[in-house]
């Protein structure tokens, strides 16, 4: 009987002694009777270049044909290792690594947002996320653990993608199956509960056809670290399989499943914060209370957060020869949400359409206060997508001129339906300043009274050209037309809204790019997007002062933009700066004079970013990123609620950072830290609240430790200073959330 010894396993010294001494020996008897004879072998250097755990070389779809670079734009990667390194779990939390990104915004009233409700340079851009370069719907959060690397495009990406935001869009890039096998682990524990768990498995079937399989999972039950009851539960399974890997044609097949049961988060009230005044004249005192725990839960253990999504891919990709390949991609997916949060609005008088919120029976008799639990919001949506895109790229020389070429066309179907409900009734109130989650529904009551569908179908074909003059001069152009038609019916307690809108959209972008070393860029660029009535949330109107009324032109947008790209220290190290201007016209303005409504409005963001990624010497790695904005509304009524000529949940400055040191014996020391400047919120009439959110620094840190090379160790150690900070502020100004407060988590990772 033979054993079967492990090649991972290092042999014993003697062992290595004998098979030292026997190809010794093997080498030698080719001499052995040869006299006098001496031989010099060639001298062989074996060279491989280590990839660098933050600095991406190139963006992931086929449009950027060129390097990071030579890329005519701000487009910042996120690699995973970055992501990993950080402990970041969500797309919220990964964006963190791109200055002035984030979710700023609360929301209205009682509607809390939902999900990625991501803010970039002053407009939301929560409808311009992708996965693998698709359209990703949903009002959901999107979990990283099958992300590779998160591209964020700043300026217009209306060429690129179609509609969509005026400032940009996000792009999620997957895990696919590769030629090679492994079996990663990791599991979290963490303050306030945290538990999580992943694993990532490759295996190849098939070496000589190129078939391989990979499949990640993952499973997380976690508190919130500083909010009590609120909750995290979800689990995923994405399964990618592959063929013809080492040959011409190739071919991905993904599938992703993940369901989330989670208790939402309804924010806490603003009272006690720095300026906010009594929203009721007759009770001044109010002005002075002191603030409310940052913990406390103001909703129901009963509140829910349900979300299952399901997204099937396929790609193709065939490469005719080295200068024409071709990709087509076809995907399905759907998402579904239900969510039911026990809201409120903390206002100080009874209007017509609530009753007071915030009851004093005792003015010195804190422990009398009560928050009426007045705006319980309801939703149940479901969102689909079906998408086939095909895109061709060429290279060709036309004379001296050396083109890369890549067009293609798109037909996309995007479909939601939405659940309506009326109310009746109220929920028990809340102590203001020690509240109980646990309560009955009180004479409250829900009921579903109607529904409304939206659709949006579109045709799209586009062309990208990358023109060499020479080494050093180059252009880059790109022209996209989108055909569209969105329906909008709605039946809402009897009542009939049956709407639609179609049109063409033509966008274009144009950059000049100067090469003054091949490791360097100066550009300059010029681009367009647009955004038609019910291009972000598939509703139109009727009313004359909604941007969706399916009457109204497109938004239309324009960006300059000229900046310079250097990859220094043997590229091993990118140093971006970019100067932007955008212009957002088309807005939906009232007339003082006539009180009709116009598209007249314009508003404008400006500014510049900085960017630093990479590695500053072979243990030190660095991501950092600054950016300034100035912003206003150029035609229009003023948006924020101080009166000041600046777009709401939009920071004035930004600046981002993270880097680690690899120390000797296996540790690796890490931290950043992260400013963002005040927030101005939007204006609503609301009476009493602060009208801005105070700026902020939060410093964070890692320490890594590998136990052997099968195990590593992870500390991270969030909030080190405990700053208390306003992460988001809804636009009345009667919520927001606090910032996580001081907090640690503990990742064992294991690879095979």
């Amino acid at each position: 009987m033979s054993y079967i010894k492990s090649r991972k396993h290092a042999q014993p010294a003697f062992a290595s002694t004998r098979l030292s001494a026997a190809v010794a020996g093997a080498l030698l008897l080719p001499a052995v009777g040869v006299h006098a004879q001496t031989s010099t072998l060639p001298k062989v250097e074996v060279t491989a270049a280590q990839e660098s755990d933050y600095k991406a070389d190139k963006a992931s779809s086929t449009k950027y044909s060129q390097p990071l670079v030579d890329t005519p734009q701000t487009l910042t990667v996120i690699k995973k290792q970055l992501i990993d390194q950080q402990g970041a779990t969500t797309l919220t939390e990964a964006l963190r690594n791109s200055p002035g990104v984030g979710t700023f915004y609360l929301g209205e009233n009682g509607n809390t947002s939902t999900g990625d409700a991501i803010y970039m340079r002053g407009f939301d851009s929560s409808s311009a996320i992708f996965v693998d370069n698709v359209r990703d719907l949903g009002s959901i959060s999107r979990d990283m653990f099958n992300i590779q690397q998160v591209e964020v495009l700043k300026g217009p990406a209306g060429t690129d993608n179609g509609r969509g935001s005026p400032t940009g869009s996000i792009n999620l890039v997957t895990k696919q199956a590769e030629m090679s096998n492994f079996f990663n682990a990791s599991t979290t524990y963490g303050s306030w509960n945290q538990k999580r768990g992943t694993a990532d498995w490759n295996k190849v079937l098939d070496e000589d056809r190129g078939i391989a399989l990979r499949l990640n999972l993952m499973k997380q039950d976690s508190g919130v670290p500083g909010r009590h009851e609120v909750k995290n539960d979800r689990y995923g399974i994405a399964p990618s399989l592959a063929f013809g890997l080492n040959g011409p044609t190739r071919v991905f097949l993904n599938y992703l499943h993940i369901d989330q049961d989670n208790v939402p988060d309804g924010g806490v009230p603003t009272i006690g914060l720095p300026g906010y005044t009594s929203p009721d004249p007759a009770r001044p005192y109010i002005s002075s209370a002191p603030r409310v725990g940052s913990s406390n839960f103001y909703g129901s253990v009963n509140d829910y957060d349900k979300v299952t999504s399901d997204m099937f891919t396929a790609r193709v990709e065939h490469d005719f020869s080295q200068d024409l390949k071709l990709q087509n991609t076809t995907r399905y997916a759907k998402t579904t949400q239900d969510y039911f949060l026990t809201s409120f609005m903390a206002t100080g008088t009874a209007t017509s359409t609530r009753p007071t919120g915030l009851l004093t029976p005792s003015a010195t008799n804190l422990s009398t206060w009560t928050l009426a639990r007045n705006l319980p919001t309801r939703k149940d949506q479901s969102n689909e997508i079906l998408t086939n895109q095909t895109n061709l790229t060429a290279n060709l020389k036309t004379g001296s001129l050396q083109h890369t070429l890549v067009g293609g066309v798109e037909f996309t179907q995007e479909k939601q339906h939405a659940t309506s409900f009326t109310t009746s009734g109220t929920l028990p109130a809340a102590n203001l300043y020690s509240p109980n989650a646990n309560f009955g529904n009180g004479s409250f009551t829900i009921t579903p009274t109607g529904y409304n569908d939206g659709k949006t179908d579109t045709i799209s074909a586009y062309l990208f050209d990358t023109v060499k003059f020479n080494e050093q001069w180059s252009i880059n152009g790109g022209i996209r037309e989108d055909h569209y038609r969105t329906t909008y019916y709605s039946n809402a307690a009897g009542t009939i809204t049956n709407l639609s809108t179609s049109g063409n959209l033509f966008n274009w972008k144009l950059a000049a790019i100067f090469k003054p070393t091949d490791y360097s860029s100066i550009y300059a660029l010029y681009a367009t997007s647009q955004q038609p009535p019910g291009g972000a949330n598939f509703a139109l109107s009727s009313a004359v002062n909604s941007a969706a009324n399916s009457n109204y032109a497109p938004q239309k947008t324009k960006t300059s933009e000229l900046g310079t790209k250097w990859d220094l220290l043997n590229k091993k190290l990118a140093v971006t700066a970019a100067l932007f201007h955008t212009e957002v016209s088309n807005e939906v303005e009232q007339d003082g004079t006539s009180g009709r409504y116009f598209q007249t409005g314009k508003k404008t963001v400006q500014g510049i970013e900085l960017g630093v990624t990479g590695d500053v010497t072979n243990n030190l790695s660095v991501a950092a990123g600054y950016t300034w904005m100035d912003t206003k509304v150029d035609s229009g009524a003023i948006t924020t609620a101080s009166g000041e000529n600046n777009l709401a949940y939009t920071p004035k400055q930004a600046f981002t950072s993270w880097a680690t040191y690899r120390l000797p014996q296996g540790f690796t020391i890490g931290g950043g830290a992260r400013y963002v400047s005040s927030l101005l919120r939007g204006t609503d009439g609301a009476v009493g609240t602060p009208k801005y959110a105070n700026s902020y620094w939060v410093v964070d840190s890692m320490l890594g430790y590998v136990v052997n090379k099968n195990v590593d160790l992870q500390l991270n150690l969030y909030n080190i200073f405990n700053k208390d900070y306003v992460a988001a502020i809804n636009k009345s100004g009667y919520r927001y959330t606090p910032g996580s407060p001081r907090a640690v988590a503990l990742t064992a990772n294991f690879k095979f």
